[in-house]
């Protein structure tokens, strides 16, 4: 996620923060601080309830970790890459590859949820037992307040709505169900729309009636009903691309060139006849080894282009997306790296023969709007 940066990693994946989290960590030590502590425990100094809040926010982030972090461990249990677990605003995003079957799916999307409700409840469990052991009110009260909010956390991730974890649990249970991916993916996807929409739209009346609040839910509504619309536009992509191959796709011949060649000779000679924004390389032996982009050509230094090889500016193969031609192409969609992206480099018998980029799917998505059918496979 851009503006996030990398602070460890958890469960052998990098852990990130996005520069909203201390606003988010200030938000609810100020709510606990200011409001919540001196309501449940009344007469304390300003430093008690400033230093309890503060520790129940930063607690509240580590909850929050718990439950990406369940999400992270359950997907690689269950064979599925993990590229990285980010902490931000609305709490906290696992980034992953597709898993490949509903009973898989459901354990990841169920994981975290149940983590926040047991947390809560372990939480809840232990501020009622400190205070009715030790009567301290204070740390008791700041535990019953982790209590709820994880539960409350735990309980709103459950709503049916992609892109929350309710969502996907109901994707996971309407895919074997009825055994078709691509229609569970729509089915979530709308209900994460109405849902959505639906928020904001409480969200507004609240905060219209005088609760400040009401402005969160309304941007957390928006939030999900744009990225269910996007997972929807995705699910139709899919469905589209049923029965593509990936030689279908592809822009072929493809324009290459040498990785040892200087940054000046590899632009004066090959990227002035390319039509995309990248060109493909290939080593000694003629097999592709990377990718380059021209912006990243463009940014070299005039001084350095003489000396600097191409492929000390490139994205290695081993960081690049790769397919065969006769591959289903939406399998090769499935199975792409958290990160690599678009485009594919098309490799047959170890050689590259042809690219497909994000050009080559929208035309195969007119082709299938328009109802031209597709090329034979």
């Amino acid at each position: 996620m851009n503006g996030s940066i990398r602070i460890g990693r958890v469960v052998g994946v990098p852990l990130r923060m996005h520069w909203s989290v201390p606003l988010l960590v200030v938000f609810f030590a100020y709510g606990l601080g200011r409001r919540t502590l001196p309501v449940w425990t009344p007469g304390q100094s300003d430093t008690v309830y400033t230093l309890a809040s503060a520790v129940g926010a930063v607690l509240l982030m580590g909850s929050l970790l718990l439950h990406e972090a369940a999400h992270a461990a359950t997907a690689l249990r269950k064979k599925i890459s993990v590229q990285d677990v980010t902490l931000w605003a609305l709490g906290g995003m696992t980034r992953m590859g597709r898993p490949q079957n509903a009973s898989a799916a459901f354990a990841v999307a169920v994981s975290g949820p149940l983590t926040s409700l047991v947390t809560g409840g372990a939480a809840l469990g232990a501020g009622i037992a400190l205070h009715a052991l030790s009567g301290w009110a204070v740390p008791a009260a700041v535990l019953v307040w982790l209590g709820w909010t994880n539960l409350f956390l735990g309980v709103f991730n459950l709503l049916p709505a992609a892109p929350l974890d309710g969502g996907r649990v109901l994707q996971a249970l309407l895919w074997w169900r009825t055994g078709d991916r691509e229609r569970a993916d729509r089915a979530a996807s709308r209900s994460g729309q109405v849902v959505g929409v639906l928020l904001a739209g409480f969200g507004w009346v609240t905060f219209l009636r005088g609760t400040s609040g009401g402005l969160w839910l309304v941007f957390v509504g928006l939030f999900i009903a744009v990225v269910a619309g996007a997972e929807r536009q995705n699910a139709v992509l899919r469905t589209a691309l049923e029965g593509v191959r990936v030689a279908d796709a592809m822009t072929a011949p493809v324009v290459s060139g040498a990785d040892w060649l200087s940054v000046r000779r590899f632009i004066d000679e090959v990227a002035v006849e390319s039509r995309h924004s990248l060109v493909p390389l290939l080593d000694f032996e003629g097999r592709p080894s990377g990718i380059v982009q021209l912006r990243r050509l463009a940014a070299v230094p005039e001084d350095q282009r003489g000396t600097l090889r191409v492929r000390d500016v490139a994205t290695p193969l081993a960081r690049c997306a790769v397919a065969e031609p006769q591959e289903l192409l939406a399998e090769a969609l499935d199975r792409l790296r958290p990160g690599a992206g678009l485009p594919f480099l098309v490799v047959d018998g170890g050689l590259l023969v042809g690219i497909v980029t994000g050009k080559d799917i929208s035309r195969m998505m007119r082709r299938h709007t328009l109802g031209g059918g597709r090329s034979p496979g």
